[in-house]
């Protein structure tokens, strides 16, 4: 499968006014971002706070953002665990849920990324894999200068570092996907395949035209990319709130 070009959002996993997920909200907002320019839905990402999601719930989620956007529209699921084979299992599942690609972070302090990569593969056999450099999440991370041996589709880089960005894109022959709000001006202008954001949740017309080198529209997103950077997805989840009447409620 040929992945997606252009602005993907990395969708929050809406909840109920008990805590509970509510599938029905959320695959309505996917729908609705769909329609406004995304080119792809990540499913279950750290925006997605899947890692307080049960597997019951993961699986409820990816189905219900497929059944929600129109074929065209990629599905990616994230799939990173703190083991090789708890990210397997996630993978498996995600593929039988109907996803298309998936979104995956190495285990903290990972010394076989190809080999971890390649499991992943195993696990859902033909389904895209992109690595996920988060080092927040998993330090150290994806070096630059592993990626073009490691077996995988591409990655996202939600690191905020321009200079690795533009390392990543001079020198990796993959695809090349961003994951902070404050780059898309420079990424899309250099040649970057994409983006996959948090922030299009609320501005997806704004990423759109930022990825598209447009400096107004980067400027425009600072205010809710600030808010989001600092607040994380409580954060963008009460902006939400405001702006859709969503429950605000977050489980992180």
């Amino acid at each position: 499968m040929d992945l997606f070009t252009g602005v993907g959002v990395a969708l929050v996993t809406l909840l109920d006014d008990d805590g509970g997920v509510d599938v029905a909200a959320t695959g309505s907002l996917a729908a609705e971002l769909a329609g406004r320019g995304m080119r792809a839905v990540l499913a279950c990402g750290t925006t997605g706070e899947a890692g307080v999601l049960s597997d019951a719930e993961r699986v409820a989620v990816i189905r219900a953002v497929r059944d929600a956007v129109p074929p065209g529209i990629q599905v990616l699921a994230g799939t990173g665990a703190t083991t090789p084979a708890r990210a397997a299992e996630l993978t498996a599942v995600a593929a039988a849920a109907g996803a298309d690609a998936v979104l995956a972070w190495p285990p903290p302090g990972s010394a076989d990324l190809a080999g971890y990569y390649a499991a992943l593969g195993r696990a859902a056999p033909g389904l895209p894999v992109l690595a996920y450099h988060i080092p927040w999440v998993s330090a150290p991370g994806v070096p630059v200068g592993a990626l073009a041996s490691l077996p995988i589709a591409g990655l996202k880089d939600s690191s905020g570092d321009p200079d690795r960005l533009l390392a990543e894109i001079a020198h990796y022959p993959g695809r090349t996907y961003v994951g902070s709000s404050a780059l898309l001006a420079l990424a899309g202008p250099l040649g970057g395949t994409g983006a996959i954001l948090a922030v299009a949740n609320a501005e997806p017309e704004l990423c759109i035209a930022a990825f598209a080198g447009d400096a107004a529209a980067q400027r425009m997103l600072t205010d809710v990319h600030l808010a989001v950077r600092e607040g994380g997805v409580p954060a963008l989840k009460r902006i939400l709130a405001g702006q859709r009447g969503t429950v605000p409620l977050s489980r992180v």
